[in-house]
């Protein structure tokens, strides 16, 4: 019986390494860019991607909020990567109540 304790033990063991390595992974894989997480911008996903994206809900524009947008702006062609449609990256700011867009937002 102490035989079989000891496998579940292991087994718990090489679970919680995994799990752990897991998380790991999870945190390096986001970078910090223009004040936000860039895991955050997925919040966002939603309302800037489609044909007829919905409007931004709470969490999206927290993010939007939190966000340097000027900084954002500038980075507007490589958004694409993070999985954001840059032609929409302005309407979305003032759909989050936001009124000062900056230049390098528009067009």
């Amino acid at each position: 019986m102490g035989t079989n304790n000891k496998g579940v033990v292991m087994q718990f063991g090489v679970l919680a390494i995994v799990l752990t390595a897991a998380i790991m992974v999870k945190e390096t894989s986001s970078i910090r860019i223009c004040n936000i997480d860039t895991n955050d911008m997925q919040k966002c996903r939603p309302a800037i991607t489609g044909k007829n994206p919905p409007p931004p809900d709470k969490d999206c524009c927290v993010v939007v909020r939190a966000t340097n947008l000027e900084c954002i702006c500038r980075f507007k062609s490589y958004l694409p990567i993070f999985g954001i449609d840059p032609s929409k990256v302005a309407a979305l700011i003032a759909k989050c109540g936001v009124t000062t867009v900056p230049r390098t937002c528009k067009a």
